[in-house]
């Protein structure tokens, strides 16, 4: 799904070739006529789905100015171009102040308006990540801050905050990659612990020498190269939360000591004298089945029932093909900033692909994919070729993207001869070699004519430029034969320029 773009303009000539203009960049458009039912929009079901508004400062009903001021309370983060044919210094500073992004004066190119909506779009999705990072940094991360639409994750949301509103011990279950560890965060940003250590062990990664160290920490001069006192996990979290990660792996004798350290809210420090108390919450999480390693005796039954007391399991990828979509969009806005590319969306075949993939490396997998996929892709939204590894494991044809009718759904070319599009038109010359641009306007042109049976002011209108302009090409292509003269030609283009 492509980038929404709102655009608020009471001239509906200005909106149709914004909107032609933005079409032409890979971003969808969504228009209103004023500003009251722009203000409609982004309250109503709809607006979640807009990321940037394009709005006229000059309207009858409701100037840009009070639309910013009316948006801004609720709306903060969204951002807003202003255009006004009015272009002064004072004016582009009362709109910087009442709350836009940027100021444009009419006419602005269609180049320059999409330059424009890309860098906003850049900057809000890049300060959207530096806010979850400091969240996540500061261990604030709520279950509104995750990505999620299906049932099954919604479901797990409503669990997990209700797991929050007490220090009960939560067990999450889950295949690798899943997320466990942002469902962990969420349960201690929603809880009273907000903003207190949220202190991670991965039980499977700790040398086995040691883990008793680590885990509760030891005396200056307990073991050989014990050089300095050190604070084990428990008690950097104290007051916090210690997550226990792949609680499966650890061993046998370590899982009696992490037993009393629960049941007497204590530790012992190695080489300490006294035991040393704590208050921490513990969640922990595991991809084993560990009622299954019980009945092998390959995990404490006493530590199982102390650590599932709340259980969670949160679904594979492939169990919450909702989920996929909003995912997709969110690592396809992050990476395309993060990596200066134009990259908007997926197409509807590359959207049904990764919804039909099995995703055995779950979330994890999904990230990485469309990473490698935004970094090779030249165009403004990810196709099938760019997945050829999942294309592949699906037994999916890809084509290259530079076979212009496989990408277009056009009419194939005869062996030997240049592709296609699908209204005929040649794109490159017999060689292979792109086609000089003045050739393909004229043929554009001409198409135009013949389709709209030579009524110069729809074709005119269809091609984005004004009447003056069309006859002035018609003239130097050697195409002023066989037309309809239904109006006498416009002094200037209409190009985004003011009513």
């Amino acid at each position: 799904m492509a980038q929404t773009i709102l655009v608020v303009d009471d001239d509906p000539v200005q909106r149709r070739l914004l909107e032609a203009a933005i079409n032409r960049s890979g971003m969808q458009v969504v228009t209103a006529p004023g500003g009251q039912p722009a203000l409609d929009l982004i309250n109503g079901p709809r607006g979640e789905q807009i990321t940037l508004m394009l709005l006229d400062l000059v309207m009858p009903d409701m100037g840009g100015l009070e639309v910013l001021e009316k948006l801004r309370p609720a709306n903060p983060d969204l951002p807003v171009i202003v255009l006004t044919a009015k272009g002064g210094i004072d004016s582009a500073v009362e709109a910087m102040r009442a709350g836009a992004s940027d100021f444009l004066v009419k006419p602005a190119s269609p180049e320059r308006i999409a330059i424009s909506i890309r860098n906003q779009l850049k900057i809000g999705t890049l300060s959207g990540e530096v806010k979850q990072l400091k969240k996540k940094q500061d261990n604030k991360l709520s279950f509104d801050d995750l990505i999620a639409s299906s049932p099954e994750m919604k479901q797990v949301f409503r669990l997990g905050a209700r797991a929050a509103q007490s220090d009960i011990p939560v067990l999450i279950e889950g295949e690798s990659g899943a997320g466990k560890e942002l469902v962990a965060r969420a349960i201690q940003g929603t809880s009273s612990r907000s903003g207190r250590p949220f202190v991670t062990v991965n039980c499977g990664a700790i040398p086995e020498n040691l883990i008793e160290s680590i885990l509760f920490g030891h005396e200056k001069g307990s073991f050989t190269g014990a050089n300095d006192k050190h604070l084990g996990k428990f008690q950097e979290a104290d007051g916090g939360t210690l997550f226990l990660d792949e609680i499966g792996e650890l061993r046998l004798d370590m899982q009696v000591k992490l037993l009393r350290a629960l049941q007497e809210g204590e530790v012992d420090p190695v080489g300490s004298k006294r035991p040393v108390k704590v208050n921490v919450r513990i969640i922990a999480a595991t991809n084993r089945d560990l009622g299954g390693m019980v009945g092998e005796n390959a995990f404490r039954e006493d530590l199982y029932y102390r650590l599932n007391v709340f259980p969670l399991t949160v679904p594979a990828l492939r169990n919450r093909a909702g989920d996929i979509a909003p995912l997709s969009r969110h690592f396809i806005e992050r990476f395309a900033a993060e990596e200066n590319k134009l990259v908007a969306g997926l197409t509807p075949q590359a959207s049904q692909l990764l919804e039909r993939f099995n995703w055995p490396g779950n979330v994890r997998q999904l990230e990485n994919t469309i990473f490698r996929a935004v970094v090779l892709c030249d165009g403004t939204a990810l196709d099938v070729c760019d997945f050829p590894q999942i294309a592949a494991a699906l037994g999916v044809e890809t084509v290259s993207r530079q076979n212009t009718s496989a990408q277009t759904g056009g009419a194939q070319a005869g062996p030997g001869q240049p592709p296609i599009t699908p209204y005929g038109l040649n794109v490159t010359d017999s060689a292979g070699n792109i086609r000089k641009f003045e050739e393909m306007e004229s043929d554009i042109i001409r198409m135009a004519i013949a389709r709209y049976n030579g009524h110069m002011s729809e074709v005119a209108r269809r091609l984005g430029i004004g009447r003056s302009t069309l006859y002035r090409k018609l003239k130097e292509f050697g195409l002023e034969g066989d037309v309809v003269a239904d109006a006498v030609p416009e002094e200037s283009d209409p190009i985004l320029k003011t009513g």
